[in-house]
């Protein structure tokens, strides 16, 4: 989708913007780097279990959202990268995908785990959406078409608006945000921080809109979200300018060596947490779609390992639980009640 008139010029003010395409500070290959030949053999021969051997433990939290949470902060992961982040009074939901598939096709491309652990309608009243970027497990047509009839305001990066419109957002409802741009919804301040990614809908539109990692600010607290990325050394002077933070929330799934750049995994995410300043780390962006070549548990299992050797403070919450992150003092780790028996069996993550 071709960006036009004022949201044309607004892409065109922006350092990301180049010769009619957004770019990374540096420079950086989508895809796959180097030989191919190796993954290919990879993805047929690892023989590693990309999804999971049994149904994943979804809980509701629709009780739980009747009463306010009482220390002003909680967190509800929806699968993927869709959380509901109940702060300080606001709803803030997150790259919402209510879809079966991450994917421009409704009968192939990645399929869910495990459904929604609520109804879209069912959500309760939202004060905003917040959208990182275009990719299809980010942003779903369906959904997106669906919260649109709710006429909740949108906060995305440069140029995505224009797929918000085309899927029935009113304009005056979205704001669109370049790198270090701030807007401000109810008492919740967003700002769109770098990230180390790519973007686009379909074979030619690559980089035709912005991507951004998020900063989420009240009065009282402070919350990262990073949507997608690579390890990029932005992540210091966004903990500069914006840490320390509350919680942050950092993609840890859909990895593999080969897309280091646009995509961090469990060993570059502690150190990007590190870069941050800290904090309360959630890992996201895993457990919902096989979107790599790894286990569908690796990334939490690795994740695990690593942080406990770097004393690094985990929130691991349930699908579907709404909890508030000051009042966990473990990690739960939910993914090894999954085929208990299948797992016991397999090599642990990273032996």
């Amino acid at each position: 989708m071709a960006l036009s008139g004022l949201r044309l010029e607004r892409a065109r003010a922006s350092r990301q913007f180049t010769d009619g395409r957004f770019r990374n500070t540096a420079p950086v290959g989508p895809g796959l780097q180097g030989n191919p030949l190796p993954l290919l053999g990879e993805y047929f021969f690892n023989g590693t279990q990309r999804t999971p051997p049994a149904p994943l433990p979804v809980l509701s939290p629709l009780e739980a959202w009747t009463r306010r949470p009482g220390s002003g902060f909680r967190v509800t992961w929806l699968g993927h990268s869709t959380m509901l982040l109940e702060l300080d009074g606001a709803r803030i939901l997150t790259d919402p995908v209510w879809g079966e598939r991450a994917s421009p096709m409704s009968f192939a491309g990645p399929k869910r785990f495990h459904p929604a652990p609520v109804p879209l309608d069912a959500l309760p009243e939202l004060d905003a959406v917040l959208l990182s970027h275009d990719h299809y497990d980010h942003l779903c047509r369906a959904t997106v078409a669906a919260l649109a009839k709710r006429r909740v305001p949108f906060v995305t990066a440069l140029g995505v608006g224009a797929h918000l419109e085309a899927y029935g957002v009113a304009p005056e409802l979205i704001t669109e945000l370049d790198w270090w741009e701030e807007t401000r919804v109810g008492p919740v301040g967003f700002t769109a921080t770098p990230s180390q990614h790519f973007s686009g809908r379909g074979l030619g539109d690559r980089n035709g809109t912005l991507w951004a990692s998020w900063v989420l600010t009240t009065d009282r607290r402070r919350v990262f979200f990073s949507g997608d990325t690579g390890l990029t050394p932005e992540f210091e002077e966004i903990g500069r300018r914006h840490g320390p933070f509350d919680l942050v929330m950092l993609e840890v799934g859909a990895f593999h060596p080969s897309w280091g750049g646009i995509h961090l995994g469990p060993e570059n995410a502690l150190k990007a947490h590190a870069m941050l300043g800290g904090g309360t780390l959630m890992p996201v962006h895993w457990g919902t779609f096989n979107l790599a070549l790894h286990a569908w548990d690796e990334p939490a299992e690795t994740l695990v390992r690593l942080a406990e050797e770097q004393r690094v403070r985990l929130f691991t919450p349930r699908l579907g639980s709404a909890v508030e992150p000051s009042h966990v003092e473990a990690v739960t780790p939910w993914w090894r009640e999954v085929g208990a028996v299948e797992l016991a069996m397999r090599p642990a993550a990273g032996g």
